[in-house]
This record gives structure tokens, C-alpha cells and sequence, in this order.
């Protein structure tokens, strides 16, 4: 069989030099903002101000990249580390729905860091993200389903598109790249069990994917080599982490039809993307019947597999256990209209109106949602009222999905609804502005949230 890593080496390096078209442009800024929105969103936040503070000492040489976490100049790998992790935090980061993957974290974090390091300009940081995206996507394409009962798709095929990425940004030429991506096979990893429970880890996931990516690429830059069959071999890759080694030959077939990133899902909610068609069909329930939430008897939710194994939460506690439960976000939306940050406050989470609508909602396994999963993320919704009526609604997307897309206008809201606490609304638009328009990259965006914490 062709090698696949070899082929998709050969067209991330063609983005060194190829003509970058206009939409693939605008969807790659789309990309940045979005990632932007959730980046200074979780750059205030635990885990990454916890990370920021472990690994303090390594830092103090400088650098020429930006952590947007502490608001320094630090070295590559570190501002990776940091900003991958921080812009995974609040759970508003984009998805490639066919992969079931984050590709904008572990991607834009390793992209924008050697970017800034090597003073390139936004067209460049551009290309570098579309060879990024189409690189790990068509990966993740090639073992899912089955990649995902076990792993993080977006810790382990992240890695990839970190290496591409920053492969394309160091120069390097078919060969060079070949050899970064194979060397990010090795490093590639996340647990699903990570975020099936409690604990802060699942952002590390795409943290360590970009550093990692980074390190491969930087590696390959000066010469060191991997495995070239390692995405495909027997003991490869795709062997260890899906049923087989792969199906290649639809992915590899279809590079740029379109271009992932142009076909991307950007969160309309702050929390698992599997449980997003259950919200979407709830808040449209509620809006068209008009009913109190007092009047719910029970909400009976029918997804695929992952939104039972992954999002069937009743009891749900912490912030990180909530924004997995379908039980606590669908309460949320019924009594408050959306499930956007407020949505995880101390007083939200220990809402005794929102604990005694957890208890109605009940999740299950769909035969048909499950079928058509992954290129279809759907739901089937029933609410019973206290009047008798069944409300029922089968959700056949997301909003936020290339189908029922987020408009350009909903974008720069979201960003400015997720930034403007964090940076303050007037650097907030400012910045805004620069990733739509702007020919040059952003600097350092001070985080006025983080000192308002601190001087509580």
C-alpha cells in the first residue's frame, strides 16, 4: 500500500509554497478566533495557572514566544504546553466531527508559538495551520471509530498536527516533515478514562500534544529521524490505538475535498460536544411550546455511544464532571436558556432548582443516532410534561456543525462574550479585530482577570 505518513508529509511541505486560497484564508482566521475566544478564557484558570506556576523556574531565560497564561515571553515548547492546555479548559474549543477531534488546540498552540519565535507574519501562521488540520484530521479519519473507545483523539492525532504545523513554519521540505510527524507518532497519547471521572488532566491532553508535536518538528529541522512507516506498520500507530492499521485509502484520497479546516464545528455551548444535539433540541423545545421548567416530568435523551459512556452523569459534582453531564447542562438550559461560562459557577453548580432537574433527565444508547456516528452527531429528545403532553424532537445536527454553521458575526460574539472578562472589553475588540484583519501576529494580551483573583 502507499505509506500514508509519506503522502501527507509531502503535502503539509507543500504548504510552504503553495497559493493559499481566499476561503481556506477566512476559515483558518475563523479557526484563530475561535481559539482565541477559548484560550484567554482558560488562560486564568486551573489547570493551566497551576501549570504556569510548576513549571516557573524553566522559564526565566525568556524566549520568543508568547504564554498567554503568565503574559511572558518563553520558549516554544513551554508556550505549547501552556496555552494548549488553557484553551481546552472551558470546553469551547472547535471540532472536526468526522475525527472526533479538537484539532484548533494542539494545532494553533504549537503553530502560533514557533510562529512568534521565528518572527513570521499572519499568512505564514495561515498555512502552517490549514498543513496542521488536513495533516492529523486525515489520521484521526483513518482509525475511527474505533480509536475512540479507549483515547483522546485529540491528545494522541494532536500531536500530528502540532508536528505538520510547525514542520511548515520551520522550512522543512517533504522529507523533513516525514520524519517530524514520525517522530510525533511516539510521543502521541490521552486516555478517554481521563475524563471520564474527576481529576484536571483531560486539558493537559492537547498541552502535551502541541509541546510534543513541536519537539518532533524542531528535531526534524536539525536532521533527526523517525519510523517512516510507523503510522501504518504492524506495531505502528493505527495498529496500537484502533481495530486495525488503518483505512487509509478514503482520507488520503480525499486531502483538500474540502480542506479540513474549512469544514469545521465551532461550540455554540460550553461544555462535551455529545451532548450538544440533546441542548439543541431541548432549547428548541422550550422555545416553541413555551412550557415553565416546573411543568417537566421527564427528559428522556437517546444519543450514540459516546454520549451514554462519556456523558451519562447524574450526580455530577465538579466543574470538570458537569461540563460532561448531560443531566446537569440540560437542567441549565432549561432553567437559565443557554450553557455558556456562568453556567459552572459555584452557585450554579450547587443550584438545588438544577439538582432537582438533573434527577428527571435519563440517558440511553440510540440504535439510529449510533449508526450514524461520527459524521452525524444526533439526538433523540422526549419531555414528558405534567400535563400529559410528550415533547419529542430528533436533532439530526448540532448548531455550530457545517450544516447549521456559526455565522462570522457569531464567532467575534463569542469571542468577545469569552474574552472580555479576561482581557477587558477594550483589548478584547482590539484583538479581535487583529486576528480577522491583522497581517501580523498577536503579542502579549495582559490578562486582567488573573489580577483581579489575585487581589481577592
Amino acid at each position: 500500500m502507499t505509506n500514508p505518513l509519506l503522502v501527507l508529509a509531502d503535502h503539509a511541505a507543500s504548504w510552504r509554497s503553495r497559493d493559499l486560497p481566499q476561503d481556506v484564508a477566512h476559515h483558518a482566521r475563523r479557526a484563530l478566533v475561535d481559539w482565541f475566544a477559548a484560550l484567554l478564557a482558560g488562560a486564568w484558570r486551573e489547570p493551566a495557572t497551576l501549570m504556569s506556576a510548576a513549571l516557573e523556574d524553566e522559564t526565566r531565560g525568556g524566549g520568543g514566544a508568547v504564554c498567554y497564561v503568565s503574559g511572558r515571553r518563553v520558549p516554544v515548547r513551554h508556550a505549547a504546553l501552556l496555552n494548549g492546555t488553557a484553551s481546552h479548559t472551558v470546553e469551547f474549543d472547535d471540532i472536526y466531527r468526522y475525527a472526533v477531534y479538537h484539532p484548533g488546540c494542539p494545532t494553533i498552540a504549537a503553530a502560533l508559538a514557533a510562529a512568534q519565535a521565528r518572527g513570521t507574519d499572519m499568512n505564514g501562521l495561515l498555512r502552517a495551520l490549514a498543513a496542521g488540520y488536513e495533516v492529523s484530521c486525515r489520521i484521526g479519519l483513518a482509525v475511527q471509530p474505533s480509536h475512540y473507545d479507549f483515547w483522546h483523539t485529540t491528545g494522541t492525532v494532536g500531536t500530528f498536527g502540532a508536528a505538520a504545523s510547525v514542520a511548515v513554519l520551520l522550512d522543512c521540505d517533504a522529507n523533513r516533515t516525514a520524519h517530524a510527524i514520525a517522530t510525533a507518532a511516539t510521543m502521541a497519547g490521552g486516555l478517554q478514562q481521563a475524563f471520564r471521572g474527576e481529576g484536571m488532566s483531560k486539558p493537559l491532553h492537547p498541552g502535551h500534544a502541541a509541546e510534543a508535536g513541536a519537539l518532533a518538528a524542531m528535531a526534524a529541522a536539525k536532521g533527526m529521524t523517525g519510523a517512516l512507516d510507523v503510522l501504518h506498520g504492524p506495531a505502528g500507530f493505527a495498529a496500537a490505538t484502533s481495530e486495525d492499521t488503518g483505512k487509509w485509502e478514503k482520507p488520503l484520497a480525499n486531502i483538500g475535498k474540502p480542506f479540513a479546516i474549512t469544514d469545521m464545528t465551532f461550540k455554540n455551548h460550553g461544555c462535551c460536544g455529545h451532548i450538544f444535539a440533546a441542548l439543541d433540541a431541548v432549547r428548541d423545545l422550550h422555545l416553541e411550546h413555551g412550557f415553565r421548567p416546573e411543568e417537566v416530568v421527564s427528559v428522556a435523551v437517546g444519543g450514540y455511544k459516546a454520549t451514554k459512556e462519556v456523558c451519562d452523569r447524574p450526580t455530577a459534582q465538579t466543574e470538570q464532571d458537569c461540563r460532561f453531564s448531560t443531566q446537569f447542562t440540560i437542567a441549565t438550559m432549561l432553567l437559565h436558556g443557554g450553557v455558556r461560562l456562568v453556567a459552572f459557577t459555584p452557585d450554579r453548580l450547587a443550584d438545588p432548582a438544577i439538582r432537582a432537574l438533573m434527577g428527571k433527565v435519563t440517558v440511553a444508547l440510540d440504535p439510529e443516532c449510533a449508526a450514524a456516528f461520527p459524521s452525524k452527531r444526533s439526538a433523540k429528545v422526549a419531555i414528558t410534561l405534567k400535563d400529559g403532553r410528550v415533547l419529542s424532537r430528533h436533532q439530526h445536527t448540532r448548531k455550530g456543525d457545517p450544516d447549521a454553521p456559526l455565522s462570522d458575526q457569531d464567532l467575534s460574539d463569542k469571542f468577545l462574550e469569552l474574552t472580555s472578562d479576561a482581557v477587558g472589553a477594550a483589548a478584547a475588540k482590539a484583538l479581535l479585530a487583529q486576528l480577522w484583519e491583522g497581517s501580523a501576529l498577536p503579542g502579549i494580551v495582559p490578562l486582567v482577570a488573573k489580577q483581579a483573583r489575585a487581589a481577592e
